[in-house]
């Protein structure tokens, strides 16, 4: 079964840095964009940064400058590295991605791809 898994979480200071990872697992083709998403309490969940296959990167507004997505395509795995983290980061943050696996449908095996959701990480900031 696929799954994605997030790790990196925890609690710091106002300005401090924290590197999330997410590593995707199971019986995967190929894996399209990957992201970061986040989910403060009472808000709507947002993305913060996402990534294509290709390296093309894309950040929300208020981490420009602060955040860096990348991925490791042999780990099947996307990182998000927090620099001069704030207060208002605090959120639980979630993986994303769009993973190809091969099925087999009408007797032949073909391409599937599906969205799939991490469990999520805590990331505190305290000011």
């Amino acid at each position: 079964q696929v799954q994605v898994v997030e790790s990196g979480g925890g609690l710091v200071q106002a300005g401090g840095s924290l590197r999330l990872a997410c590593a995707a697992s199971g019986s995967i083709s190929s894996i399209n964009v990957m992201g970061w998403y986040r989910q403060a309490p009472g808000k709507q969940r947002e993305l913060v940064a996402n990534i294509t296959s290709g390296g093309s990167t894309n950040y929300a507004d208020s981490v420009k400058g602060r955040f860096t997505i990348s991925r490791d395509n042999a780990k099947k795995t996307v990182f998000l590295q927090m620099n001069n983290l704030k207060p208002e980061d605090t959120a639980v943050y979630y993986c994303n991605a769009d993973i190809i696996t091969i099925v087999r449908a009408m007797g032949i095996f073909r391409t599937h791809m599906a969205n799939y959701w991490g469990q999520g990480t805590q990331v505190t900031v305290s000011s």
